[in-house]
C-alpha cells in the first residue's frame, strides 16, 4: 500500500508540470498586455516598460517558464500583477468558501444521487425509475449559470426565502478563526451566525449539485441493475433474505466501487465548477477570484489557482483508488 501511494505521489511531478506548461502557455499566447491592463491605456512607453522588467515580461518564453518554475520549487506561486498580494495567501483566505460549497453540494449529490439511483434499481421500469431518470437527465442539461438565476429570481426575488449572495448577512458579527464560517460559528458557539451562513450556503450548494447528482444517480442506477442480476444475489434471495439485506449489505457493497469513482472524480468537477455559481452568487472562494483574475488578464492569478486545483484533483483521484481495497477486499493494489 505503501510503496503504491509513493509511486502514485511521483507521478503527480510530470502531471503537474504538462499542467504548468500548457496554462502558462496559452496565457501568453492569447492577445494581450498585462502591464496596459495594469496602467491603463494613456500610460507611457517607460512606464509599461518598467512594469514589464518588474513583472519578467521582456524575457523569453523559456526563461519566464524557468523563472515561474524556480518560483514554484520554493513554494512561491508569485504576486498578482493588481493587489500585488502573495497568490498563496490569496488562495489561503478564499479556499475555505469553495471548500465549504463544494462539501455541502457533494453532500448532497451522494446522499440524494445515490438513494434516486438505489430507488430506480430496484423499481426498474416503474414512474419512479422513469420520472428519477428524466430529472437526472434534466440535470446534466441544465447550465449551472441558468439555474442559478432562476433559483435567485424564486427563492429571492419573489419568495424572499433565501439570500441572494455573499456569506453572512449585514449585521451578523463572526470571530473567524479558520475561515470556515460554518464552524467558526460552532467553535465560538455563534448560533445566529451558524444559521445565517447556512441559509447563505443553501441555494449555490443546491445550484453547484444539480449536476452531479444527476450523474452519480445514473451511475448508481446502472451499478445496482448490474450488480442485482448476479448470481450470488439471487442465491441471497433463496434463502430467504429480506429485501433491505439483499439490497443494502450485499449488493450496495459491491455496486458502490463505479458509485465511488465517479462521487471522487465530481468532487474535483466541483472545484472547477463552482467557478460559474461563485461568480453568480458573489460567493468570495478560489473561484470567483480565477474569474476575476481572468477578466483582469492576471497571469499569477490564473496560473497558481489552476496549479492548486489541478493538485487537489490528483489527490482526490489517489484517495478514491486507495478506497478501491477498503470498499471491496477482493481487490488488491499491484
Amino acid at each position: 500500500m505503501l510503496a503504491y501511494i509513493t509511486r502514485r505521489i511521483l507521478i503527480l511531478i510530470p502531471t503537474l508540470l504538462g499542467v504548468s506548461i500548457i496554462v502558462f502557455l496559452m496565457l501568453r499566447l492569447t492577445p494581450g498586455d498585462p502591464a496596459e491592463l495594469l496602467l491603463g491605456e494613456r500610460a507611457t512607453e517607460k512606464a509599461l516598460n518598467e512594469v514589464r522588467e518588474h513583472l519578467g515580461l521582456n524575457e523569453p518564453l523559456h526563461v519566464q517558464y524557468g523563472l515561474f518554475l524556480k518560483r514554484l520549487s520554493q513554494g512561491d506561486l508569485g504576486e498578482t500583477i493588481f493587489t500585488r498580494q502573495k497568490v498563496w495567501i490569496e488562495i489561503r483566505q478564499r479556499f475555505p468558501a469553495t471548500i465549504e460549497l463544494s462539501i455541502l453540494a457533494l453532500m448532497i449529490s451522494c446522499c440524494l444521487g445515490t438513494i434516486l439511483g438505489i430507488v430506480s434499481a430496484t423499481k426498474q421500469y416503474s414512474i419512479f425509475d422513469y420520472a428519477s431518470m428524466l430529472a437526472a437527465l434534466a440535470g446534466v442539461s441544465m447550465p449551472i449559470f441558468w439555474l442559478g438565476l432562476i433559483f435567485m429570481m424564486i427563492f429571492s426575488l419573489n419568495l424572499g426565502w433565501l439570500p441572494i449572495s455573499g456569506r453572512l448577512s449585514i449585521g451578523i458579527d463572526l470571530e473567524v478563526i479558520t475561515n470556515f464560517y460554518v464552524l467558526d460559528s460552532i467553535l465560538t458557539a455563534n448560533w445566529a451566525a451558524f444559521k445565517d451562513s447556512l441559509w447563505h450556503l443553501i441555494m449555490p450548494a443546491v445550484t453547484l449539485s444539480t449536476i452531479p447528482t444527476a450523474i452519480v444517480a445514473r451511475m448508481t442506477r446502472s451499478a445496482m441493475l448490474d450488480v442485482l442480476r448476479q448470481d450470488y444475489i439471487k442465491t441471497a434471495r433463496a434463502k430467504g433474505l429480506s429485501q433491505f439485506k439483499v439490497i443494502y449489505k450485499h449488493a450496495l457493497r459491491n455496486a458502490l466501487i463505479p458509485v465511488v469513482t465517479t462521487i471522487g472524480l465530481q468532487f474535483g468537477v466541483l472545484l472547477g465548477g463552482a467557478i460559474l455559481t461563485e461568480t453568480i452568487f458573489a460567493w468570495p472562494g478560489v473561484g470567483k477570484w480565477m474569474y476575476d483574475g481572468v477578466m483582469q488578464r492576471d497571469y499569477m492569478v490564473i496560473q497558481g489557482g489552476t496549479l492548486f486545483i489541478a493538485s487537489i484533483f490528483i489527490f482526490i483521484n489517489l484517495i478514491v483508488d486507495v478506497l478501491y481495497a477498503v470498499i471491496n477486499p477482493r481487490i488488491s493494489i499491484q
